[in-house]
């Protein structure tokens, strides 16, 4: 078989290979899903609707409700985080607000995904629901709004699609921070953002060191927000 590529080809910058080197290896190849949102072949599934196994609440087991391949938030049973760790990762979620509009601007739909615990990307009812910019659905909580408000109407299912680069540390010097490219309803909402630091209400929080991986938490903000579809990724760490 003849050589599929070349070996007389300029070298790439900071790279051992040359331009369509041959002796370049292949990607590995995948299966992908049958339909948009479904997890790939080689996605590790952090809920598929059948239990709550692969979380923990905060006396141990989690209590949300699942139901219909859904997770449904029970107010007052506290946040619940992933058993599985991760740093550099796509991640997937779908959610639902409360079909039944009560209350507004925070106190409508609220709940939030936190990337290792820390970082939250909101989740909340955003539609035809005035609330400050960087508290809406899709903002990094509390640094920056979503560049456009794609919410679905109350009760309808949404998505987020999230390329999440986890902070890089030496000892306790932050060495590289965190960014996040978030697609919200597969619109493009924050572009290789780069974060403050965890985020927090009413307040700036600076950088303090912690491990490279880290769990997904979804909170329990009171509302009844559901869930469904969470898997991810791991890239290149």
């Amino acid at each position: 078989m003849a050589k599929l590529g070349y070996d007389d080809t300029p070298m790439l910058p900071d790279s051992q290979w040359q331009v369509h080197d041959y002796r370049r290896p292949q990607p590995p190849v995948i299966t992908p899903a049958a339909e948009p949102g479904l997890p790939p072949a080689d996605a590790i599934v952090l809920f598929d609707g059948s239990g709550l196994s692969g979380w923990t609440g905060r006396e141990g087991e989690a209590k949300w409700k699942v139901e219909n391949g859904y997770m449904e938030v029970v107010p007052g049973t506290g946040d619940i985080v992933s058993v599985e760790r991760m740093g550099d990762c796509q991640l997937h979620v779908e959610f639902a607000s409360p079909r039944e509009v009560k209350g507004e601007s925070q106190g409508r739909g609220n709940s939030g995904v936190f990337m290792m615990g820390l970082y939250e990307i909101q989740v909340l009812d955003g539609y035809e629901n005035p609330t400050y910019a960087d508290g809406i659905t899709a903002s990094v909580y509390g640094e920056f709004p979503p560049l456009v408000n794609a919410c679905r109407k109350p009760g309808e299912w949404q998505t987020y699609d999230i390329v999440w680069t986890a902070p890089r540390f030496n000892g306790v010097e932050l060495v590289s921070p965190a960014y996040l490219t978030l697609l919200h309803n597969g619109v493009v909402v924050h572009n290789h953002a780069e974060l403050i630091g965890p985020t927090g209400h009413r307040n700036v929080h600076p950088y303090t060191a912690h491990a490279p991986f880290g769990p997904l938490k979804l909170q329990d903000h009171g509302d009844l927000v559901r869930f469904r579809n969470i898997w991810y990724r791991p890239l290149a760490q």
